[in-house]
């Protein structure tokens, strides 16, 4: 279009009016790039499509809730420390923007946006990291009969979409839920949460139970990839 525009106005013997109007439009759109950024977000690694997911989702075996034993926390050992990083301190590092660590990991300056609910936070100390398939509802879903060594693994599970970092907020209403009782307070947020969910359980050998699995399926329904 803008080829046809110089070829007209150049018979008219004025081609560089236009194009120096079109330099100076891109210098507009440029300015208020750079005026108006976007806010920050991050997701966890090994987050799948939507196809992937939806079979992950067909293949999770569906079962009722068991525990072998009662829940304790303690039972799942974090957050533990690799390379002189815990896992929380690594996330936090992972997951912020202009994050800046002191000779303990632990951040000095930076900020996170908190996928869930959109907010974001400057200290630290306001901000939690989610076990996305909490330890409570893992415990229920099988992780009740793993080895301690396996809960470990699975508390601090760096690889997959299972640790986020979010506020304290939004974590302490999500505890330990599923998603037929709980999704991010953002709709917008909830397709990728289905992934994140569907995915870690998949990966772990988890099962879902009929009313999760019920509610996962809208969720993923969402997704537009």
């Amino acid at each position: 279009m803008s080829q046809l525009v110089v070829q007209r106005d150049s018979r008219r013997g004025h081609p560089a009016r236009h194009l120096v109007a079109s330099a100076l439009a891109l210098t507009l759109v440029a300015l208020l790039t750079v005026v108006h950024p976007q806010s920050a977000s991050a997701y966890p690694p090994g987050l799948p499509s939507r196809a992937a997911a939806q079979s992950e989702l067909d293949a999770l075996p569906v079962r009722a809730e068991s525990e072998s034993a009662p829940y304790d926390r303690n039972l799942f050992p974090h957050w533990i420390t690799v390379d002189g990083c815990t896992t929380r301190e690594t996330v936090l590092r992972r997951d912020g923007d202009g994050v800046e660590v002191g000779g303990d990991c632990y951040p000095t300056s930076g900020s996170w946006y908190s996928e869930y609910d959109g907010q974001t936070r400057t200290a630290p100390a306001d901000i939690s990291i989610d076990h996305v398939v909490a330890l409570a509802e893992a415990w229920r879903s099988g992780a009740d009969g793993w080895t301690t060594a396996r809960r470990q693994d699975f508390a601090n599970d760096l690889t997959g979409p299972q640790l986020i970092a979010v506020t304290a907020e939004v974590n302490s209403s999500k505890s330990d839920k599923d998603p037929a009782e709980w999704v991010p307070p953002l709709a917008s947020k909830r397709c990728a949460y289905s992934k994140m969910w569907i995915h870690t359980k998949s990966r772990w050998g988890l099962s879902v139970d009929a009313a999760e699995k019920a509610a996962l399926q809208p969720l993923l329904d969402s997704c537009s990839y």
